[in-house]
């Protein structure tokens, strides 16, 4: 049995966090998925600088550039094709897990830290544009990331708070009671109400002991 199949077997959640091209096109993450019990990837602007000046993006930058692209548009459209694509081969363990598991991350821009209005409309976009429930948007773990009445904690969009290193953030960023769900307001873009069943897996989701695999595992 490999160590990582028995921490699995032991309730933590392994999420990959790396994400290339190639490893999803060269089959190397659905092995990692099969073989190493890996159950949820991460990403980030520094972990997609590292893969594009590898070389191997410049291709498609080319194309985007040609057809009118640029800046962060161009890398929001490779994120996003990347992600959707890795959000398919965690499908089956998010819908085996109930929601719980199987996840893939983007992050919104890092230089919205300080625009609350520009993090909503981009979080809200970026969903549009992956069209996967099982993508969750990282947002910035500011005072305007977090807004007082923010409905952040609450599952209208599956999201994570990132850059978040003080008390105040982490109390702001805490999902209410899962007793609490009932009692939560309509949900943002026309969403259906928040259930305690949902608020309960929501608060599972984040409270549930996890171990990020760094960058690289060894073929």
């Amino acid at each position: 049995m490999q160590p990582t199949q028995r921490l699995h077997e032991l309730g933590q959640s392994l999420w990959l966090d790396n994400i290339t091209r190639e490893l999803i096109q060269n089959g190397t993450l659905q092995r990692y998925i099969k073989e190493l019990s890996i159950t949820g990837l991460t990403s980030n602007p520094t972990i997609y600088q590292h893969a594009i000046e590898s070389g191997r993006y410049d291709d498609a930058i080319h194309a985007k550039t040609v057809a009118g692209r640029s800046g962060e548009a161009i890398f929001f459209e490779l994120a996003t094709e990347d992600l959707t694509q890795a959000a398919d081969l965690f499908r089956p363990v998010h819908r085996e897990t109930g929601g719980v598991d199987g996840w893939v991350s983007l992050e919104v821009s890092p230089l919205l830290a300080h625009d609350t209005a520009h993090t909503i409309e981009q979080v809200r976009s970026l969903h549009r544009q992956a069209g996967r429930p099982n993508l969750f948007i990282k947002i910035p773990g500011t005072a305007e990331g977090m807004p007082k009445g923010s409905p952040w904690v609450r599952p209208a969009r599956p999201r994570a708070l990132t850059v978040c290193r003080a008390p105040p953030g982490w109390k702001a960023a805490a999902p209410p009671s899962p007793a609490a769900g009932s009692r939560w307001g309509p949900r943002p873009c026309g969403s259906r109400r928040a259930s305690p069943t949902n608020a309960s897996r929501t608060a599972r989701m984040l409270l549930r002991p996890s171990l990020t695999i760094v960058r690289k595992i060894a073929p």
